[in-house]
């Protein structure tokens, strides 16, 4: 009984600890978390490689302030092949969009916006409004093109899943079967480099993607900033572009 008695009040100590920590992250995530904005135009957000849902909550955030009806989805990217994860991701769109919305928006990082452009390939909907692209591999990844000879850096495309390899800059690869857009398409790229990924990326990169591959064929704007690849889904000066795009069709290029 001693001994229980020894190790109820440290436990009741970090009960009420775990109590106001998590209370005080509640309140912090709320903002980020709500969506008053039913009714409004949508905007479907989608993740890279290797993340969730979260890594988009401070775009999302600035998308439901600036009055959007925000959808966040998540999938899993490090597990299927590409045409199984566009499967998921469709559904997922179909279930939070599909009740005659007048006007669905896209936003997609890294990964997220190829399956964006494949999803809008293979739909093409009525109420397709604008798409924003960050950091994506449009013309495929110099990092997937890695020889087996290549031990790390091979392990690590290993580890990422079967769609990783499938970005690679080869014509038979999945960025290079994806045809020009049909929609209006603004490009983000990122310039802020890592010097561990030079030898297999061109500069200038965003330490995963090089800018020439985020550069699309056909796209409606393209804007870069000085931000690393993981960088431009949470910086606010990326947010209020990608706002601007989705609003008037261009990127604000005076705010640069």
């Amino acid at each position: 009984m001693r001994l229980i008695r020894r190790w109820k009040t440290p436990l009741l100590a970090l009960l009420a600890v775990g109590i106001v920590v998590g209370g005080y992250y509640a309140v912090r995530l709320a903002p980020l978390l709500t969506n008053d904005n039913t009714g409004a135009e949508k905007v479907v957000l989608l993740h890279g490689l290797g993340r969730t849902e979260m890594a988009m909550l401070l775009m999302r955030s600035a998308l439901v302030e600036a009055g959007f009806d925000v959808h966040s989805i998540g999938y899993p990217s490090t597990e299927q092949e590409p045409e199984a994860l566009l499967d998921v991701v469709g559904k997922e769109i179909e279930d939070c969009c599909g009740d005659g919305a007048e006007t669905i928006h896209f936003v997609g990082h890294s990964l997220g916006g190829l399956l964006i452009r494949a999803y809008l390939d293979r739909t093409e909907p009525d109420e397709l409004g604008r798409v924003v692209l960050l950091g994506t591999p449009n013309k495929g990844s110099e990092l997937a093109d890695v020889s087996p000879d290549e031990s790390v850096a091979a392990r690590l495309l290993e580890l990422a899943g079967p769609t990783a390899k499938a970005l690679s800059t080869r014509p038979d690869a999945f960025p290079a079967g994806l045809p020009a857009p049909y929609y209006a398409v603004g490009v983000i790229a990122g310039t802020r480099d890592n010097p561990l990924a030079n030898q297999w990326l061109p500069l200038p990169n965003d330490g995963l993607v090089s800018v020439e591959s985020a550069r699309l064929d056909g796209m409606t704007d393209f804007v870069a900033f000085d931000l690393s690849h993981w960088d431009l889904r949470s910086d606010p000066e990326v947010a209020e572009q990608v706002v601007a795009f989705l609003l008037d069709g261009s990127f604000d290029h005076a705010e640069q």
